[in-house]
């Protein structure tokens, strides 16, 4: 994008590219800079170029013998090219210019270059603020059917056309002819086409008399033989009455009085104006008006114009009506107002869901009513934040005030990437949805008809490993559970956390088409139990098994638990809690230390004797910098597992040593497990009622595990673990085959219960 002082100082005279035979163009890989590439290939010159990334476009481009560049270097570039530039190429940065500036060659715009390839043709240019592609695609169309084979060069791909540039051997051409920083200046016409004209650009044009001043600077080109065919809009209008001479004018009308009977495949009344005008270019041209006619009635449109991506079901609901995907480049409220009243009458009865992305920050500024008057035509606007382009953003401009003002049903959805799976949820059997914007919301079209096939559950992700210090378990349950799902028919598969962040660095496996349904949590420990994993996948907008991040990060913090739980009036273990440089507690042994914030054994130490206990607190600080010591219980230890607030059999833990700690934990043989616990009933019951207390108490979802003491007086809670184990032989899979429930069985229910609760 341009300045005018760039536009004045930074770029050769057009006609220093005459006898130019080689050329390198920066942003090859664009619509407009590619069709330059085949316009100087069909001249015969040798074309080199860049870009930033590979696409299909580049891919196309080397067949065609370009020696195209990914990455801008500056490489390449040699004595004797002409370095043209797309406008959307920054120069302060770029280094092809640096590089073009250290040989001391002339570098120029998209739009000299295209200027001085169409020399000796008689030109057609096509102006004006709304409605430049269309027009120019209709009257290629309408030449092609009348039998001439005119140069077409148009601002978007044209299916019909197989290209946005076709290299044709008549003496005319029909060009785009954009207002925006002045690249139409470049152009010579025979013929201009001005379709209307409004306040745009403001960036660069200010008001609307620079603007006006712009065009009539344009259309004054015209030479006498030459004509101005201008619609009846005002600004089309005043700029044809400055101008004076060889004008014809046309309304929405005026088509169908030159061609009656026919009708266009392209909706809308201002379909039918822009055909008016395409119209009377062809038989400026010299066309036979009958076949241009005909030729601009079939005319399907333009990429991105009212174009029909699709017509699909919704994954899972196949025997509903279908939705269609519409993808639209209407980015002012006059484009929008039409584009939607063209949906209207093309799409009769149906709810039309617009997902509209503000372009530019100047453009948004001051038209906020505007914007919501068009768009609230719509059933349902779904916004999101305004497509900055080179613009910085501008203080208190914002889609939300495009939102606010709306007076339809609307969703304000902020990042873009999460329109796909938010418009999912949204849409409805028999919807039309419309991607709509000139920015980078053409990305959302194609997304959105891949989401659409997304129906239930079936691709989980299970997250094992992580970096505590029960990475090791965290394998097994993440081994267990992968062969559970896949057992089950879901295409499952297993990630390890901190493999993914702390080696390869690539998130891409939890983002866009890659993305699972679902990720089933089997990790432990801290970044897993602690709320940390569970926040990164809230961030990535990607549902997960068990508790959210509050529950676990309140469940995880022992301390914290207890205190929740005693308001509750659950029995707790008594207990103090140490930081760094703390006074040790002056507590008889026997007593229990561990870290406030780790797995349930990690760092856990019985202590017998009170000479015992420093040493116990220092490796307890080794995993933390919170230490809890606890009164030490006598009897019984169990743990009473529950799926969501159903507490299932509680079940006893008995220690060879008689200390449960890490070693006896995780050793297979060294602890004997009864279940149910061969406690009372009365205890059991309790025991259940404070586990499903707990768990709502502090919020928890999926399967839990709360770990107590069956003193004299009745279970004492210890903690509550949000990620339990989750093997064939794990506490809460003993427990669930108790009430009757296979691992298998176990695992499902947690992949439905996080399908319900992250719905």
């Amino acid at each position: 994008m341009r300045t005018k002082l760039e536009i004045e100082t930074l770029f050769g005279d057009r006609s220093g590219l005459d006898g130019a035979k080689s050329f390198y163009l920066v942003g090859v890989g664009g619509a407009g800079m590619s069709g330059i590439a085949r316009l100087l290939l069909a001249k015969g010159c040798r074309v080199k170029g860049s870009d930033s990334t590979p696409t299909a476009l580049t891919e196309e481009l080397s067949r065609l013998g370009v020696d195209v560049h990914i990455g801008h270097s500056g490489e390449g570039i040699e004595e004797g090219d002409a370095v043209v530039f797309s406008d959307a190429i920054d120069l302060k940065f770029s280094p092809e210019y640096a590089r073009a500036q250290e040989l001391g060659v002339h570098v120029y715009r998209r739009s000299q270059a295209l200027g001085w390839l169409l020399q000796g043709l008689k030109v057609i240019a096509v102006t004006g603020t709304h409605g430049k592609t269309t027009t120019t695609g209709m009257v290629a169309a309408g030449l092609r059917a009348a039998g001439m084979d005119p140069t077409i060069v148009v601002g978007a791909e044209v299916p019909e056309l197989g290209s946005a540039v076709v290299v044709g051997k008549h003496p005319w051409a029909v060009v785009e002819a954009c207002e925006a920083y002045d690249s139409f200046h470049d152009l010579d016409p025979d013929v201009v086409v001005l379709t209307n004209l409004e306040l745009d650009h403001v960036d660069f044009h200010g008001d609307y008399q620079s603007l006006l001043a712009s065009v009539m600077r344009f259309v004054r080109r015209i030479p006498f033989k030459g004509a101005l065919i201008h619609s009846t809009q005002r600004g089309a209008a005043e700029a044809a009455a400055l101008l004076g001479r060889n004008q014809k004018a046309y309304d929405e009308t005026t088509f169908g009085q030159l061609a009656p009977g026919l009708v266009l495949n392209t909706p809308g009344a201002h379909n039918l104006s822009n055909a008016a005008a395409a119209l009377l270019a062809c038989i400026e041209a010299g066309a036979d008006p009958a076949l241009a006619a005909a030729g601009i009635a079939k005319f399907q449109g333009a990429e991105r114009r009212l174009q029909e991506i699709c017509t699909d079901t919704l994954a899972g609901r196949e025997d509903e009506p279908a939705v269609t995907v519409v993808d639209d480049y209407a980015h002012h409220p006059t484009e929008i107002a039409a584009s939607i009243a063209a949906l209207r009458e093309r799409y009769s009865g149906r709810r039309l869901v617009v997902v509209f992305q503000p372009h530019l920050y100047s453009r948004t500024k001051d038209q906020y009513d505007a914007f919501a008057s068009a768009l609230s035509a719509a059933d349902l606007v779904v916004m999101t934040d305004i497509y900055p382009a080179r613009e910085e953003p501008l203080p208190g401009v914002s889609s939300l005030r495009i939102v606010e003002a709306l007076t339809c049903p609307f969703a304000y959805i902020p990042s873009r990437h999460l329109l796909p799976r938010e418009v999912r949820q949204l849409a409805e059997p028999g919807d039309v949805v419309v991607g709509m914007g000139a920015g980078n919301i053409s990305e959302f079209v194609p997304a959105f008809v891949n989401e659409m096939a997304r129906g239930r559950v079936q691709r989980v992700a299970v997250i094992a490993g992580g970096d505590s210090p029960e990475r090791e378990v965290s394998l097994h349950s993440g081994r267990a559970v992968l062969a559970a799902l896949q057992r089950l028919g879901y295409d499952a598969y297993l990630l390890d956390i901190a493999d993914l962040l702390l080696g390869k660095g690539d998130l891409s496996q939890l983002t866009g088409d890659k993305r699972p349904d679902l990720c089933f949590l089997a990790v432990h420990g801290v970044r897993s139990e602690d709320g940390a994993l569970q926040g990164l996948l809230e961030c990535a907008h990607v549902p997960y098994t068990g508790s959210g991040v509050l529950a676990n990060a309140l469940a995880m913090d022992k301390e914290m638990t207890k205190q929740i739980l005693a308001r509750e009036n659950i029995p707790v273990a008594k207990g103090v809690l140490l930081r760094e440089g703390d006074d040790l507690p002056l507590w008889p042994a026997p007593l229990v230390v561990k870290p406030n914030a780790q797995g349930s054994t990690v760092g856990l130490t019985f202590v017998k004797h009170d000479a015992e206990l420093r040493a116990a607190v220092e490796k307890a600080f080794v995993y933390g910098d919170e230490v809890l010591v606890e009164e030490f219980l006598e009897g019984p230890e169990i743990t009473v597992p529950c799926l969501g607030d159903r507490a299932l059999a509680p079940i006893e833990i008995v220690a060879g040593s008689g200390e449960y700690d890490f070693a006896t934990k995780y050793t297979p043989g060294e602890a004997t497990k009864h279940c149910p616990a061969r406690i009372s009933e009365e205890d059991t019951r309790k025991a259940q009622e404070y586990a499903a207390k707990a768990v709502r108490a502090l919020g928890c979802n999926g399967v839990t595990r709360t770990d107590m003491i069956v003193t004299p007086r009745g279970p004492v809670v210890l903690e509550v673990n949000t990620l339990p184990g989750m093997t064939g032989t794990s506490l809460v899979a003993i427990s669930a085959q108790n009430a009757g429930m296979t691992f298998d069985d176990l695992v499902e229910w947690m992949v439905r219960d996080a399908t319900r609760q992250k719905a």
